[in-house]
């Protein structure tokens, strides 16, 4: 079991299309295309993965993983969502999503492995202590 969610504390779970499945009550789903999405987005490409800012911006090279260049989306997502002009939209999500489970299709990681999703870095923002 998830030590997050023994303890009772907010947690990510990954959305699943699995017949039956159903996000535990309050949890919100931070994926595309709701406010909370990450405005970098992965594509397939020849040769790999590429990472995109929005839905026009340019692509950052080529991952050979789908797991690298998530890797790489969440960190662009932690360093843009904590730039000085995004304040206002810190304290907002921080305000929605405080307590919250959050839902995502990203896969989980292995136990003891670090999160690759923004969902955990919107968990972080939401319930940690940094303002």
């Amino acid at each position: 079991m998830n030590r997050q969610i023994a303890l009772g504390a907010p947690a990510r779970m990954q959305r699943l299309r699995k017949k039956g499945w159903r996000a535990p009550d309050g949890a919100v789903y931070v994926g595309r295309p709701t406010r909370f999405g990450n405005p970098y987005r992965l594509l397939r490409q020849s040769g790999g993965w590429a990472v995109q800012f929005g839905d026009h911006g340019g692509s950052v090279g080529t991952f050979p993983t789908d797991a690298e260049a998530r890797r790489y989306a969440t960190e662009a997502f932690r360093i843009w969502i904590n730039q000085p002009e995004q304040d206002d939209t810190r304290r907002l999500f921080r305000a929605l999503l405080h307590g919250r489970d959050l839902t995502c299709w990203c896969p989980l990681p292995e136990p003891g492995q670090p999160d690759h999703c923004h969902a955990a870095v919107l968990l972080e923002l939401a319930n940690g202590t940094t303002p």
